[in-house]
């Protein structure tokens, strides 16, 4: 039964794993979760019990992906691992190290932990960034991007955190088949990760919450040719959770990048929908040249300007196939992640919350 297996979330502050929780523990798991600092254990229960009484069943340890210490402890016991903790800056360091250190090495502890403690399967959650930037521009618009496209981190285009992703996730398969090990592993890729937020009081805000909130509060000055792929954050737990244990999923890539929107396709959506409540949603685009110039002053800009009329679609076929995943349509996703943001203050984003 469900109820006897434990399953560890690494990361518990963050968006996606908060809501992996909430999944576990509606289907009967006992949910484990780390956190860098315990202090924030009342805020992870908190955003946990908006949805579920959680109690006894749900667990928070420290444990930091930077250092060796409380991974042993953390696995212990467990019969899975959902590995979702990783780093997402609002703007790309000057150093790609200090991205690709912690992702791979983070990958690593807990991987080398989970075998050690003899864990059935681990999910990792990469990123479309491992499989989209390979492929480039050569191939926007001619064909579905697979599991079997994988980005090149020596391409000079790739930001930071790209190359991050797509060298964590390349140890991750070395690492477990070097164990003959790999029908323990599953690594999944979403797109941007929207959805509803669990708790107000969380201040932490991922890149692409921040890209809808944005537009909410009409601090976008108009509409740039940008697009991005969706993933549901509700749809992606409950694809980590039944990756766990389809026997089908072992030693697979499963993308859970959805339907493919540009910046504008959104803010009609969220005009359309949210009627009064979207009044400050521009309503002009904003030329290619314009936001190269911002660029060159704002990071968080700087980082997805290459990016400008890049359009990118990728099949899901093989989550469909070996989980029987079923994403909701990327309209709700949306206007569901918008009235969230609308009951919720104003913040910053996070440097460390999970996104992709």
């Amino acid at each position: 039964m469900d109820g006897d297996r434990t399953v560890l979330v690494t990361g518990g502050t963050g968006f996606l794993a908060g809501w992996c929780l909430v999944e576990l523990l509606q289907h009967g798991y006992r949910a484990r979760t780390t956190v860098r600092d315990l202090a924030r254990e009342q805020e992870v229960r908190a955003s946990v019990g908006s949805q579920v009484e959680a109690g006894e069943r749900l667990t928070v340890l420290a444990a930091d992906l930077t250092r060796d210490e409380g991974w042993a402890q953390a696995v212990d016991g467990c019969d899975y691992v959902l590995h979702v903790a990783s780093p997402f800056p609002p703007a790309q360091p000057k150093d790609p190290q200090e991205l690709i250190v912690p992702a791979r090495d983070g990958t690593l502890r807990v991987l080398r932990a989970s075998l050690a403690a003899g864990v059935k399967r681990v999910v990792l959650t990469s990123s479309v960034a491992a499989v989209r930037n390979g492929a480039g521009g050569a191939l926007q618009g001619r064909r579905e991007l697979t599991e079997e496209d994988w980005s090149d981190p020596s391409d000079e285009h790739m930001t930071p955190y790209a190359c991050s992703k797509v060298i964590a996730e390349r140890a991750a398969w070395e690492l477990m088949r070097e164990h003959g090990a790999e029908e323990r592993l599953v690594t999944i890729q979403p797109g941007a990760i929207v959805g509803p937020l669990l708790a107000p009081e969380n201040p932490d805000r991922s890149y692409s919450l921040e890209a809808v909130e944005r537009l909410l509060q009409g601090r976008m000055p108009g509409l740039p040719r940008l697009g991005f792929a969706f993933s549901d954050v509700r749809d992606l737990a409950a694809l980590e959770v039944a990756a766990m244990t389809a026997p089908a999923a072992g030693g697979q890539r499963l993308l859970a990048a959805g339907t493919f929107l540009w910046f504008a396709d959104v803010a009609a959506i969220l005009r359309e929908r949210l009627g009064d409540d979207a009044r400050k949603v521009p309503t002009r685009r904003v030329p290619n040249f314009v936001v190269r110039a911002m660029a060159l002053v704002d990071p968080s800009v700087r980082s997805v300007a290459d990016e400008l009329g890049w359009e990118t679609r990728f099949s899901l076929e093989n989550a469909k196939r070996r989980v029987g995943w079923s994403p909701r349509p990327v309209e709700e996703t949306i206007v569901d992640c918008a009235r969230s943001l609308l009951d919720r203050p104003a913040a910053g984003v996070s440097a460390a919350a999970s996104a992709t």
